[in-house]
Parts: C-alpha cells; sequence; structure tokens
C-alpha cells in the first residue's frame, strides 16, 4: 500500500508541473482580445496589441523573405518552444532552413529557423531586447532582426556563439540590410517601413 500511496503523490506532482503545452491550454480556454499576439517567455504569458504599423512592417518582411523562402517554410505569430524555462515564443516573423518541416505537434524546432524578426511593441519591448535576444542566440538562430518603429531603426543580430551574438549592426529605416553572407542569403529593404 506505502508503494501505490507514493506512486500516487509523483503521479500527482508530475501533473502539476508546469509546461508551456498547459499554459497555452490555459491561455486557449480565456478571453483573448482579437488582434492580441499571446506568447510565453520564461514562463511569463504576455498579451501585446498588433498595431496598423506593426503588422504593414511584418507584412513588408514576408513579401521580402518570400523571395528565398516559399510560405510553406515561413511562420508569423506561431508558437515556437526555445530552450531555457517556458519559453514559447511567437515571432512576428520567422523562416525556416531548407528541408525543414514540422514535427508531429505541427511546430517549427528551433534549429531549423534561420530568421526571426521582431517588431518592437512599446509593452513588450523589453523582451525583444532582452531574454529573446538571448534565447534566440542559445538557440543559434542565424539572424534576428529588431525593428523599432519608435526610434526609425533596424537592429540586425548574427553570428551567435557561446549564447550571444558576436555581431550587432544598428542601421537607420532606409538603409538595406544585407544578409547574403547570413544562411538568410538575401537583402532586405526598409524603405517602406512605418515610423511611430
Amino acid at each position: 500500500m506505502t508503494v501505490v500511496e507514493t506512486d500516487r503523490i509523483e503521479m500527482a506532482d508530475e501533473s502539476d508541473e508546469l509546461t508551456l503545452d498547459k499554459l497555452f491550454e490555459r491561455m486557449e480556454r480565456m478571453p483573448v482580445p482579437e488582434g492580441y499576439k499571446v506568447e510565453i517567455v520564461e514562463g511569463t504569458v504576455y498579451m501585446s496589441p498588433q498595431r496598423q504599423k506593426h503588422w504593414l512592417i511584418i507584412a513588408d518582411l514576408y513579401d521580402q523573405l518570400r523571395t528565398r523562402y516559399p510560405r510553406t517554410r515561413t511562420a508569423s505569430d506561431v508558437r515556437i518552444d526555445f530552450p531555457g524555462h517556458l519559453n514559447g515564443f511567437a515571432s512576428d516573423i520567422a523562416a525556416m532552413a531548407e528541408g525543414a518541416e514540422p514535427g508531429a505537434d505541427d511546430r517549427w524546432h528551433p534549429r531549423d529557423v534561420e530568421f526571426v524578426g521582431e517588431v518592437i511593441s512599446k509593452s513588450t519591448a523589453a523582451n525583444d531586447y532582452g531574454p529573446k535576444k538571448a534565447v534566440y542566440a542559445a538557440a543559434d538562430v542565424p539572424v534576428y532582426l529588431i525593428v523599432d518603429p519608435y526610434t526609425g531603426k533596424c537592429h540586425v543580430h548574427t553570428l551567435p556563439k557561446d549564447g550571444e551574438y558576436r555581431v550587432e549592426t544598428t542601421l537607420d529605416f532606409g538603409m538595406d540590410i544585407d544578409l547574403t553572407d547570413t544562411p538568410a542569403g538575401l537583402k532586405l529593404t526598409t524603405g517602406e517601413f512605418p515610423r511611430d
């Protein structure tokens, strides 16, 4: 009997463990307002509204990425579980390596991500510049682009090594982002990015 009771206690402890799947299941049952993006960064749930200017930048990036990446290898606001404690990101735009396919759970694996772009929202900017940047570097995402419509600048992070990006380039809106020497292998224009 003691063994059975111990097993029950262990099973209860295991089922109470907080996981990304459990957090997202809870979020799916909650009334998330229309037009809000939900993601989990280091175990904290964030909801941020998507504004029209924000969307225009994402759409522009998507159109440009499509010159190199087929639709089936891009994602926007789609959950990808990254390394670290409870990191279920819904990146604004992501592009995957050739030959990559979602897993049985219909989610991309971080090792397949070649490019991530995040457009800053005031309420979650600290995540994009801080923990998300560190997590993308730890996952060896070759290119992490932060687009900041409040400052009119793009921050391009490349060459991840040992959990950090070795190169950061800051460009003003209107300047081209040359990613030809990265796995993304293309140039992005920023001249039509709107400012806030």
